[in-house]
């Protein structure tokens, strides 16, 4: 079969590993100015090198190697079961996906539940295994007592993202996948974390299922922490997605704040394209009060 009878990759076209990179690799300075300028951040997940190497070359800021990948790759039926060894393992084959193409996505791991709550000095070891596994930079779940955690990691080196709103480690605790921050308490309690967590030196601030004005009022609260919305409304700094959720072959119920942009274009790539573009252009998501 010839070349050009080749059918046609569902990933869509990849530049050759030799190809020169057409973009500077994605650093925390140029995140920082990207949120001082007002352009949007886009963030995907990814868990495999194959993806990561796909939206690496779509031109995806921040590949976020979630522990969303308990419920997605394992089939579990939360992130609580995922271990440290699990995301080593993912951040490793996204490392090398991306850098086998242009190698410009900033890439984050998440600490996976139990392995930053002891002590700071857990999270530091447990932080660094993810480092040294390629990631640049972690994300941890909570506000309050995380704030010290996140300042002992950023002194000593660690770059952080944050996360607030919903958080799925403790989806037990907060009785099922509910809005946070609906009640004026609740969003008081939501901003004091947020600001708490930008002066211990977070950079990036995920919001899920927050309502929209509190993730305007909290975007406009935070200067040197650009927040990342999802299900967050569109006045956040940027927008994540769950890789599958984004492609629709999400195995569970859609929530109602994804779009499937998968039936909106040809290929993998397509679809993640499109999805930048949307972020970009401010369409994706409709900022309604009530996104999910």
């Amino acid at each position: 079969m010839s070349q050009s009878s080749q059918p046609a990759s569902p990933y869509g076209t990849l530049p050759p590993a030799s190809a020169p990179a057409t973009r500077k690799p994605v650093s925390l300075p140029r995140l920082q100015e990207m949120h001082a300028r007002g352009e949007k951040i886009t963030m995907l997940t990814a868990y495999d090198a194959t993806f990561a190497a796909v939206a690496d070359a779509a031109g995806v800021e921040c590949i976020l190697v979630g522990d969303s990948l308990g419920m997605v790759c394992q089939g579990l039926s939360s992130t609580v079961g995922v271990s440290l060894e699990t995301m080593r393992y993912h951040v490793e084959s996204v490392t090398r996906g991306v850098q086998k193409v242009q190698g410009t996505s900033w890439i984050i791991g998440d600490m996976p539940f139990g392995t930053f709550h002891e002590s700071k000095d857990q999270a530091f070891r447990n932080a660094a295994v993810l480092m040294q596994a390629g990631a640049h930079m972690v994300k941890i779940e909570g506000g309050g007592w995380t704030a010290d955690t996140v300042r002992f990691l950023v002194e000593r080196g660690i770059p952080v993202c944050a996360h607030l709103g919903l958080t799925p480690q403790t989806v037990h605790a907060l009785g099922g996948y509910r809005v946070q921050g609906k009640t004026e308490e609740s969003a008081a309690l939501l901003k004091r974390h947020a600001l708490e967590l930008q002066d211990a030196g977070a950079s990036l601030m995920v919001l899920e299922m927050v309502p929209a004005a509190v993730s305007a009022d909290l975007t406009r609260a935070m200067p040197h922490c650009a927040t990342i919305g999802i299900g967050a409304g569109v006045d956040c700094a940027g927008q994540v997605l769950v890789l599958h959720d984004m492609l629709g072959v999400n195995l569970g119920k859609m929530a109602k704040f994804v779009r499937n942009f998968m039936s909106e274009a040809g290929s993998v790539r397509g679809a993640m394209e499109a999805y930048v573009k949307a972020v970009k252009d401010g369409s994706f998501p409709v900022n309604a009060q009530h996104a999910w």
